[in-house]
């Protein structure tokens, strides 16, 4: 078994599931856990400058060992696991040399990772896959990239010979309710750029990604007791629906895809007194972005014209924004690590990123920081799987990436 599929075994024994409802920050304690975990490994094999922050913020340093003048590098991942599923007990089960059929992930209640649901299982046949037993996620997202980040830093500290600037690694909390690089210290971290190791499939290299807004919006309503409720009762659930509705059918998730925007019903919850819904709204363009921000608060005015002044109350609140505007001036770094995937024999894929990464935030607080792959599929749910070789060539993505800005 290989050092990064060792260090992935260990790290999804941790339950680091994030909480959005938290103000604290962790949002949750198993990942204060894991980053003290990682803290001592990092010490154990001779890292510099290794700290954790009261807010679960690791950070380290491997200092140069060549005489010249080159970029301070930083690699960053993520801690904890989304919130859609449990990432407690998680049972990993190995598929050795897959032959492109169903793989049972729960014989008792039947759950099956089809390639029939999931074609790109085709991509992997002969390869060991590492999935789920159905009752959790597996948290390749971003334990994968968490792992492959210390196997690389681990393979620097055995092998001094590999030449290398300075560089350094930074794990974060609760990149999976939008926090993750909220109070992230770039001054402290103190690198020209870096590259959260947080995609999916082998090859991607992103550094496009949504623009993004979450949407909260109450609906008021007024309960009368149904005998005798006409011509007074205000019904805020069905108010509700008929904001749905009013919403592009054709402008969702399931509709879109590529440099295709959207608006995501999150949640909807309520009785005949109030309603709530939670909305997320995405667009690679700037422009398209706002006026989706003034579509949806347009909704919410035509609706209170109908049945008056505050029946619906609606919150946009800004998320991220894309980061291309931030890396294009420092392209080399998208394109140092496009040649490191080719020199490892890796197809590149430069894809825009449907959703954000930590790396967004962080291109606009200072720290240009693209996005590569860590290798998994199916992210947040119980059919998420891992080709071990994936994991293997992210680590050789990131030792090449340092070795070019090392000799080149």
């Amino acid at each position: 078994m290989s050092k990064v599929v060792e260090k992935f075994l260990k790290y999804i024994s941790y339950d680091t599931k994030s909480n959005e409802e938290s103000t604290t920050v962790p949002s949750t304690n198993g990942q204060m856990i894991l980053a003290s975990e990682l803290v001592s490994e990092l010490k154990g094999m001779g890292l510099k400058q290794v700290s954790v922050d009261d807010n679960g913020y690791v950070m380290a340093t491997i200092p140069s060992n060549v005489d010249k003048d080159i970029p301070i590098i930083g690699f960053i991942a993520h801690m904890d696991t989304a919130p859609d599923m449990s990432g407690k007990n998680v049972k990993a089960k190995f598929v050795k040399n897959y032959d492109g059929e169903d793989i049972i992930l729960n014989k008792e209640n039947n759950i099956i990772l089809s390639p029939k649901d999931f074609p790109e299982l085709k991509n992997y046949l002969g390869k060991t896959l590492i999935t789920t037993d159905g009752t959790t996620l597996l948290g390749a997202d971003d334990k994968a990239g968490v792992s492959e980040i210390m196997a690389a830093v681990e393979y620097l500290m055995q092998n001094p010979s590999a030449l290398h600037g300075t560089i350094r690694i930074g794990f974060t909390p609760d990149e999976e309710v939008g926090r993750g690089a909220d109070i992230f210290d770039v001054k402290k971290f103190s690198a020209d750029f870096a590259y959260t190791i947080d995609g999916g499939t082998i090859g991607e290299l992103e550094y496009e990604n949504f623009n993004a807004a979450g949407v909260k919006i109450c609906v008021h309503g007024r309960n009368v007791h149904p005998g005798s409720a006409k011509g007074k009762m205000i019904h805020s659930a069905l108010i509700a629906n008929e904001f749905v509705n009013l919403m592009p059918q054709n402008e969702t998730p399931a509709t879109t895809e590529g440099y295709e925007g959207f608006y995501h019903l999150i949640s909807i919850n309520g009785e005949v007194e109030e309603t709530k819904l939670q909305y997320i709204i995405r667009d690679f363009n700037s422009e398209s972005y706002a006026n989706r921000k003034s579509f949806i608060n347009n909704v919410a005015l035509k609706l209170n014209d109908k049945y008056g002044n505050g029946t619906v109350e609606i919150e946009i609140k800004d998320q991220y924004f894309n980061m291309k505007e931030k890396i294009e001036p420092v392209k080399h770094i998208v394109d140092t690590a496009f040649l490191a995937m080719k020199e490892v024999g890796i197809n590149p894929i430069m894809v825009p990123i449907r959703g954000g990464t930590d790396g967004a935030r962080l291109s606009f607080m200072g720290l240009p920081t693209p996005n590569i792959f860590a290798g998994g599929h199916n992210f947040h749910g119980k059919y998420e799987f891992i080709p071990t070789f994936a994991m293997e060539k992210a680590v050789e993505v990131i030792l090449k990436i340092i070795e070019l800005y090392a000799t080149k």
